[in-house]
């Protein structure tokens, strides 16, 4: 059966891409930009350095910092109107997944009439948006070179996920020298958001040959950097092997789907606005434990990329190891539990079935190697919510 893989047309890595900016904007034919970025990112300079190196390309800029973490409709609206009042013709996104997606969503809106609402889903969105330069700051979402948005309707506390070969950016520049500054919880937390777009590409239902290549090498890039990344933040290659080994990982996904882990997770983010990577994160493990079964030899192929000795080893043992690798990685850089991010047990239990409903109706779970009914979910939630050692 034919299969479809698609990235941007452009994509530039490397210490120094991000300086690539202004000269990819003139190629775009863009004369004056958008610039999207949050306040964090704003007030370390990068969004100041991003539009000095348009202004010497002769590209205008108007800076929109109000991307708040999961980005929502109204970060979305507010954009738009900057967009239309300062006559821009071009966005540029810098800063981690909320950036991204958030300029994502305004392209998109700008030649697609309607609800944002009514998009979402698979391959619904008719036109192309606007031309959009995505410049990542963290390793973690990969979203500078999926064809995935996922944008937070606070009213009816949803996460719509929108995914369309429409909302490929124009051009991805890719500089890990923009990650130096990531705080050592946050390299962990988007770290292990980027891993678990790698493993759960490779175990998709929807896999396919290229993203499985793809997958592998992200696994290893990531399980091979991270510990030094966020043990030295400024470890130039283990920041370099971070930020090319999410963007591989986000190639993997959005092309094969991902599964169960973030069915689960979009409702977390949803109902107690958890940062995406962080609720990926909290749940990666029991859910591995859990799936492992239903692909074992996929597993085991995990385990390898990760550099764990299988050989000779039964091959459930051999799948078992990767469950064993993650949880040693996610200790090494302390990553909490679910319970221990600030979620209320009370507060969570109200709502724990209510978020099984929609971690099945995203979707994501039916790609998942083991299927999960959503009173196995329910439980998956309280077994994540629990301490390690419970």
């Amino acid at each position: 059966m034919p299969t479809t893989f698609s990235i941007p047309p452009t994509v530039i890595t490397g210490a120094g891409a991000s300086e690539k900016v202004g000269e990819q904007a003139k190629r775009l034919g863009g004369t004056n930009a958008l610039l999207v970025t949050d306040p964090g990112i704003a007030e370390i300079g990068y969004a100041d350095q991003t539009a000095k190196n348009l202004h010497n390309a002769k590209i205008g800029t108007s800076i929109f910092s109000d991307v708040t973490p999961d980005p929502t409709l109204q970060n979305v609206t507010d954009g738009l109107k900057q967009y239309r009042a300062e006559n821009c013709d071009l966005i540029v996104s810098i800063g981690g997944g909320s950036a991204i997606d958030c300029g994502k969503g305004i392209a998109m809106k700008l030649t697609n009439d309607g609800k944002f609402a009514d998009y979402m889903g698979v391959d619904k969105i008719p036109n192309p948006g606007a031309p959009l330069i995505a410049i990542p700051t963290t390793a973690g979402t990969g979203s500078e070179v999926t064809k995935v948005t996922v944008i937070t309707d606070t009213d009816r506390n949803v996460k719509m996920m929108l995914s369309s070969a429409c909302l490929l950016p124009a051009v991805a520049l890719v500089d890990p020298l923009l990650s130096l500054t990531t705080p050592p919880h946050l390299t962990a937390a988007v770290g292990v958001d980027a891993l678990t777009h790698a493993i759960e590409a490779y175990v998709s239902k929807r896999a396919q040959p290229i993203t499985d290549a793809l997958a592998l090498e992200a696994i290893r890039l990531i399980s091979g950097s991270l510990r030094q990344a966020w043990a030295d933040g400024g470890n130039i290659p283990a920041r370099t092997d971070m930020m090319l080994g999410a963007s591989i990982a986000g190639m993997a996904f959005s092309n094969s789907s991902v599964a169960l882990v973030h069915g689960m997770s979009r409702p977390i983010g949803a109902y107690f606005h958890i940062h995406h990577g962080l609720s990926n994160a909290v749940l990666l493990l029991d859910v591995m434990e859990f799936s492992v079964v239903g692909a074992p030899k996929r597993f085991a192929d995990i385990a390898q990329a990760m550099g764990e000795p299988i050989d000779g080893l039964f091959p459930m043992k051999q799948a078992d190891a990767a469950v064993s690798a993650v949880e040693r990685l996610i200790d090494d850089i302390q990553m909490p539990r679910l319970g221990e991010i600030g979620i209320e047990k009370e507060k969570f239990e109200q709502v724990i079935e209510q978020m099984a409903a929609d971690a099945i109706a995203s979707g994501s779970p039916a790609n998942n190697p083991r299927q999960a009914s959503a009173e196995e979910i329910v439980a998956l939630y309280r077994k994540c919510f629990s301490s390690r050692n419970t």
